[in-house]
């Protein structure tokens, strides 16, 4: 385990997507940065995920204006960091099975419109030709947005590791936090380092992480299971779009496969059983998959905020900043979270209003900056 510098102008805790985009940023931006990350980059809820980036989240255009800022930045991965994310465009389809969805759509359109969302309403036939497995008889309408691209959540981490490293930052991995003084030390295994700031980005551990300041961060852990099932024979050869029904099942192709998302098991559901409600539910919304074999693609944790959105923000009496709880999003906000921090450390305007993002938002009685 390689010793640790002295000191640096900041220090980065978590290597995901979120840590990654956050060192890079702040590097370029001239900043001493040194990233810790306490097992191998990427190895948290990076991995734990559909690999889509989309720009499009029902109920939300703060979120979907990260995603458009993030999106754009994707496009130009390439030229920025040298690594080509082969991004797949496959588009994104979110199901509606009432007629209160419908309202809601209509009641936040304007402003995603707004934010940059390219995403219209589409009737039950449209939404069967844009996915041929959907049962257009099971849903009243659905909303259809083109900008989701499948892409590699890997290649996002290391491009940006690498784009990190060349502007100076120092990574250092299996290096997990033990504590955080007061004074800005963090310590480790590998000893000690100085930081003027500490950016907390370490996913389902940021509530952990930042206790160890006497920070309050939200965040709780949420165990995911990825699904995989074969294609029916008359499934179209071009890639299905990423497809989300109100029960909280998503689809899309993976492969010559298609990947299925659920949760994971009740606390009181066994294993078969909860695969048996998964297999019902794609049933009943994809009739050709009815009675299809599932069997677990991979597993992982995901770092979630109580109300789903993202904390971004600093702690009100000291330079603690933490960007965490993504809950499932963090790909598709990466870019722009790392430049909000950035921003933050360097006591600079965000190109947003950031006050929504600041755990001040569900912490009763606190008054936060940013």
């Amino acid at each position: 385990m390689t010793r640790l510098p002295e000191r640096a102008d900041a220090v980065v805790i978590g290597g995901g997507v979120i840590g990654t985009s956050v060192a890079c940023q702040l590097a370029e931006a001239g900043v001493s940065t040194v990233l810790l990350e306490r097992g191998a980059l990427g190895s948290g809820s990076s991995g734990t995920t559909a690999g889509v980036v989309r720009t499009y989240f029902p109920g939300n255009p703060l979120i979907s204006s990260l995603a458009v800022r993030s999106l754009a930045a994707y496009h130009s991965f390439a030229d920025r960091t040298g690594t080509d994310l082969g991004l797949q465009r496959i588009g994104l389809l979110v199901l509606f099975g009432d007629e209160q969805q419908v309202r809601d759509f209509r009641d936040t359109h304007a402003a995603q419109r707004a934010a940059g969302v390219d995403v219209e309403l589409v009737s039950p036939a449209e939404a069967a030709r844009l996915n041929p497995l959907v049962d257009e008889r099971t849903v009243v309408a659905a909303a259809w947005s083109p900008e989701a691209y499948a892409c590699d959540p890997v290649a996002i981490v290391h491009g940006y590791a690498t784009a990190a490293r060349q502007a100076g930052a120092v990574l250092h991995t299996d290096t997990p936090v033990t504590g955080i003084d007061p004074d800005g030390r963090v310590h480790t295994p590998a000893g000690s380092i100085r930081a003027d700031s500490v950016v907390c980005a370490a996913g389902p551990w940021a509530g952990a992480v930042a206790a160890l300041a006497d920070v309050r961060v939200p965040v709780t852990t949420y165990p995911v299971d990825m699904l995989l099932t074969d294609a029916p024979g008359g499934a179209p050869r071009s890639p299905l779009p990423m497809t989300m029904h109100p029960s909280s099942l998503r689809i899309r192709s993976w492969g010559d496969r298609v990947l299925v998302g659920m949760g994971r098991p009740a606390a009181d559901e066994t294993h078969q059983s909860w695969l048996q409600r998964v297999s019902r539910h794609l049933g009943g919304t994809y009739p050709a998959l009815a009675g299809s074999d599932l069997e677990v693609g991979w597993s992982g944790n995901l770092d979630v905020s109580p109300d789903g959105m993202a904390f971004i923000g600093r702690d009100p009496v000291r330079p603690f900043f933490y960007a965490a709880g993504f809950s499932g999003q963090g790909l598709c906000q990466a870019p722009a979270a790392g430049e909000i921090v950035r921003n933050l450390v360097l006591d600079e305007e965000p190109w947003t209003d950031t006050t929504g993002l600041s755990t001040a938002r569900l912490l009763s009685g606190s008054v936060e900056a940013g």
